[in-house]
């Protein structure tokens, strides 16, 4: 079921492009090795499920088995169905589903697993600038005086920028600060490491904006020119010391921090802090740092990490949580416009985004079609929503097998990087050309095409053609852009084939982004501009609130999930096809306290939901009474948690209880599950 360089397919070789404005040579090992020699089991044929067992079949056969499926679920109601897409397809093919979802399906439960991973810093963007976008980009690395890496490890889930982060770090002067609960091996790398206790960073996040306030090293030009809300902010302020016992870290950490936001600061976060019941007030803090030290010009701001190579064209291009250029879904105007330019009834299209993925699932959709994307393994408290999956007609469109296809009752099989053809858009807001650097095997479709083809037998007024153009569709959705705050209308193939990529708002052919919402006037003057109601950056009041799930005697210690060294998402691409060993890292201490229940190195962790039985990796740099576990393997969101930021939707993967037991006390289905069971 492998298809490789040896057998004739998949890439042998692969090197960065030292033209491309972005990457300039350089190039990630995740990709390279998911062409030449994944682990994982590729998809060669469709399938359909008959009398239980999932069988190859004929594209025809499969494909009529999806419609049928879908158009069912769609005659009993629309949101009947659930549509799930993800930040690995091209923008074109992430704009097709989307059209189908919401202009075909009409549906409101319709995401995409980039809500897992960055819905909180989105929706703080929008409510600090009005927009959702990191004004900062890659050439503002160089220039800044002090970086700070808070809730993220880029040394691991972004090694390319993460060399550029270091390097710029190496010059004189220069310093590299990571918060982190873990001592990563970005905090490893760094020239400070500052370690809250676990889900208490925005508690950090105001003793350090205390700080500044205290020691009076308030920009208030830019504040007063620029902001609204501060006043407001610091009626709700405690003291820096106050804040800095509630997040468990010494006053000298708190001046370390507000040190580095009085210098020319780059704020960097990721997961740590959108994976959070309070992700949104948390990101929001962190903006409120770079508001108040004057840290919204180049070589400085607010830089949230996505956590997908697509993440941000999904968010631009999707119409998942706004229509594509960013158009607000509570805005009729916008929703006519929309409506109009895909030719269909405007009633049709849904006011509101939706419940987000897990809401979704907790609909009880009676069909599911899952793209690029693998729930069954990636959603929190994955038990339940495997139930949920094995309950409705599920189609699962992927390149690889994983703990869905082995679900569904069709199987779609999808070419992957190296087999497409199209855009992606980076977490600067750059967008760059994928084209396929070999054949698409012959049982095999492109994302575009499977989802086109799709949504025209459902709905045949929806695409010009079954197979379309990649170039046709980006087109579309960058004319459905025009005038928007992410105006893609001045960027076409043949501008990206000539300038390898561009970064929006780019509304002529002329223009491309930059630094957002700052600019120089003649003499040098500085002003800025935010797409909000009154023109200014908002500042925000959130405080910091309990865990969902505090540790207590039945479960004293705290899980937490984070990315390792060249894993890919679930794992389907980097583990192979049978999950292996969960490997939990405890500190020694940890370990020791409960060395009776080791055993030959196992123990088994359970939760309130779940359990999964680890083998034991003593580490000194996780935290004593914290469980550390990889995202990557189906068994550990058996543990996690489905609670959800109100405002984002996003769920708190971060911190759990749990307690370890002995595997043998563990029942035999709480074992480690087998990706191939």
């Amino acid at each position: 079921m492998h298809r490789a360089a040896d057998v004739g397919y998949g890439i042998d070789t692969v090197r960065g492009d030292a033209a491309h404005p972005v990457n300039q040579g350089l190039a990630c090992a995740r990709g390279i090795q998911e062409s030449r020699d994944p682990d994982g089991q590729w998809l060669t044929r469709p399938m359909v499920r008959d009398d239980g067992e999932l069988r190859q079949t004929t594209w025809d056969v499969a494909l009529a088995r999806a419609v049928e499926g879908l158009r069912e679920a769609h005659e009993t109601d629309p949101d009947s169905v659930a549509v799930l897409g993800s930040g690995q397809q091209t923008n074109e093919a992430a704009y097709a589903l989307g059209k189908v979802a919401r202009g075909g399906f009409g549906t409101r439960m319709y995401d995409a697993n980039t809500t897992l991973c960055m819905a909180s810093a989105v929706t703080a963007y929008y409510q600090a600038f009005g927009s959702d976008a990191p004004p900062c980009t890659y050439a503002d690395i160089e220039d800044a005086d002090r970086h700070v890496v808070w809730g993220a490890n880029p040394a691991v889930a972004h090694p390319v920028m993460f060399r550029w982060i270091r390097q710029a770090a190496d010059a004189e002067g220069v310093e590299l600060l990571t918060v982190d609960p873990i001592r990563s091996e970005t905090a490893e790398n760094s020239d400070h490491h500052v370690a809250p206790d676990p889900g208490k960073d925005l508690a950090l996040a105001r003793a350090v904006l205390a700080r500044l306030v205290e020691t009076d090293r308030v920009d208030e030009a830019f504040v007063t020119e620029a902001t609204d809300g501060f006043e407001e902010l610091l009626a709700t302020l405690p003291t820096a010391a106050e804040a800095a016992e509630e997040a468990g870290v010494a006053m000298e950490e708190v001046d370390l921090l507000a040190d580095a936001m009085d210098r020319r600061a780059l704020l960097y976060w990721g997961m740590g802090i959108n994976q959070h019941v309070q992700g949104t007030e948390t990101a929001r803090a962190l903006v409120d740092l770079t508001l108040a030290s004057g840290n919204l010009r180049p070589g400085g701001g607010p830089f949230s990490l996505t956590g997908q190579a697509n993440s941000m064209g999904t968010r631009v291009c999707s119409s998942k949580g706004s229509w594509p250029g960013q158009r607000a879904f509570g805005d009729p105007d916008h929703r006519r416009l929309v409506a109009d330019a895909w030719d269909v009834p405007v009633d049709r299209l849904p006011d509101d985004p939706g419940p987000g993925p897990v809401g979704m699932l907790e609909t009880e959709p009676e069909a599911v079609w899952a793209v690029a994307t693998n729930p069954v393994a990636g959603m929190p408290d994955a038990d339940s929503a495997r139930e949920t999956l094995e309950d409705t007609f599920l189609v699962a469109q992927d390149a690889f097998h994983t703990e869905t296809t082995r679900l569904a009752d069709v199987v779609l099989p999808a070419a992957t990087w190296g087999e497409s053809d199209g855009t992606t858009t980076n977490m600067e807001r750059t967008i760059s050309r994928v084209r396929a650097a070999t054949e698409v095997p012959s049982g095999v479709r492109q994302d575009l095409d499977i989802v086109a083809t799709i949504g025209s037998r459902l709905f045949p007024a929806l695409f010009d053609a079954t197979s379309p153009d990649p170039s046709d569709v980006f087109d579309e959705f960058a004319a459905l852009t025009e005038g928007t705050v992410a105006d893609c209308s001045g960027i076409t193939y043949d501008r990206l084939d000539e300038a390898h990529a561009v970064r929006w708002p780019a509304p002529d052919e002329e223009s491309a982004g930059g630094y957002r919402y700052y600019e120089t006037e003649a003499g040098g003057a500085e002003s800025w501009a935010f797409p909000t109601a009154s023109g200014n950056a908002q500042f925000s009041t959130g405080r910091q609130g309990d865990l969902p799930e505090p540790t207590d005697d039945d479960y004293p210690l705290t899980l937490t999930t984070a990315r390792e060294a060249d894993g890919y998402n679930t794992g389907v691409r980097s583990r192979g096809g049978a999950a292996g060993d969960l490997v939990a890292r405890l500190h020694p201490e940890t370990v020791a306290a409960h060395a009776d229940r080791v055993v030959d190195d196992r123990l088994t962790v359970t939760s309130r939901r779940g359990s999964a039985t680890v083998l034991v990796d003593e580490d000194e740099g996780v935290p004593r009474g914290m469980v550390w576990l990889p995202i990557h393997h189906p068994a550990t969101n058996r543990l996690t948690l489905s609670e959800r930021d109100p405002q984002s939707k996003e769920p708190h993967f971060k911190q759990c209880a749990v307690r370890l037991v002995a595997p043998e006390a563990s029942d035999a289905t709480d074992m480690v599950v087998e990706a191939d069971d």
